[in-house]
Parts: C-alpha cells; structure tokens; sequence
C-alpha cells in the first residue's frame, strides 16, 4: 500500500469543472487566503471513502500525500490520519500528534483544518493536558492556519464541557484582523452557548464592543432577535 496507490484511487473522482468552482470557494486568487492552491475538484465524501479504504497506509506514504500541492491529496491524508488514530494505540496516537504538528505549513486551508484537528490534537488534549501548551503557542502565531488550530481545536473541549482554554484563547484572538479567525472564534463561542449559554454571556458582556463584528454575529447567531439586536448596538 503506497501513495500513488491513492492518487489513483482519487483521481477517479476528479472532475475539472468542480475544481474550478472549488479553487473559487476556497479563495485561490492572488492575495487571497489560499493563494496557490490547487485542486483536482474531489469533494469531501468521495475523499472519505478512499481514506476509510486506506487508513492503513504507512505514515511514510501518508507524508508523501501531505506533501502533494493538490488540496485534496493533502486532506485525504488528514481523513487517515483521523481514521487511523480512533483505533490506534497511545503510541501510535501519539505518533500521529507529532506527525500532524510537524506538518501545520502543509495544514493550510480551513477545511483541512476543521476535519481533522478536532479529531486528533483535540482528542488527545483532552487525555493529555499537557499538549495545550501547544495550542497556546499556535494562538500566538503568525501562521494564519496555526492560530485557526489553535481555537478550532478546543471544540473537543467545549463538548465535553471543559470551556476555559477555548476561552482564553478566543481573549488572545480577540482583536485578529482575519476573517477566518473572526469566524472561528464566534463560532466556538456559540458551540459554548449550546452547552451553557451563562459561560457564553459572560464573556460576551466583557468584550462584545471590543469584537469584530464578524465575530460578534458568529457568536450570537442563534440569539433571539432582541437578543441579537441588544449585542450589535450596545
């Protein structure tokens, strides 16, 4: 089981018109977010199957797909690794946190980062504490993609009721001039709301003037209208 064995297994998904729309959706432009990246236009639940069909391949070969500059080759590696890491042992699970921290360059669009951080380092912060130091630095960083681990992350926390590192790391990000953290942020908020809305109120009565206002109405998107209303111009 090698790489080339799942490039071949996707590109009979590829479709040329879906990349077009996707290099649009995914802000590939100059100056955009994504700039650069290129897709086969593969979507997400085809790329599923032919991970689940090939969670066992080697870690070797899994950093070869890392390294791909096709999208999809790069996220269906992701999709193993979080296939791979539910039934793996502490030491393999461990291998597989490194294998991911050492790849967040290759990281590097939010929807390979929504599919699988929550899954891997958020699941085994929560066995072992100890990485959150991990997500502190990454809250700091200048990567763009970092920072969005680092607040993504937590919402393995935030379902299991544990709000107070996704908390402090939304104050660090709290002024973040990206959309893409704006948006992120918010929306870990509101999934704290969804479990208690006091923890969620509490914070937003301290900093909702000092939000961007892409955060503030992630955050209090399921909000009743008066409600909305009283965040958005108080």
């Amino acid at each position: 089981m090698i790489y080339k064995d799942v490039i071949n297994e996707l590109n009979k998904f590829a479709n040329k018109k879906k990349a077009e729309q996707l290099a649009r959706f995914f802000k590939t432009g100059k100056g955009e977010y994504g700039e650069g990246d290129i897709f086969l236009g593969i979507v997400v639940p085809e790329q599923r199957l032919v991970a689940k069909q090939y969670r066992e391949l080697p870690f070797k070969e899994t950093q070869k797909l890392l390294n791909s500059k096709f999208h999809e080759h790069r996220l269906t590696a992701l999709l193993i690794l979080t296939y791979k890491f539910i039934k793996a042992d502490e030491a393999m699970q461990e291998e597989i946190v490194k294998l991911y921290l050492s790849n967040t360059k290759r990281i590097n669009n939010w929807d390979l980062i929504d599919l699988s951080s929550v899954e891997i380092l958020g699941e085994y912060i929560l066995k072992h504490p100890e990485y959150k130091k991990v997500l502190f630095k990454f809250s700091k960083s200048e990567s763009l993609w970092e920072r969005r681990i680092s607040i993504i992350s937590t919402f393995m926390l935030i379902r299991n009721r544990q709000f107070d590192d996704s908390l402090k790391i939304a104050e660090t990000l709290l002024l973040d001039k990206e959309d893409l953290i704006q948006k992120a942020v918010g929306w870990m908020l509101r999934e704290i709301g969804k479990r208690d809305l006091g923890v969620e109120e509490e914070f937003l009565e301290k900093y909702h003037r000092q939000m961007p206002r892409t955060m503030l109405r992630y955050a209090i998107e399921k909000f009743s209208p008066e409600k909305r209303q009283y965040y958005m111009t108080r």
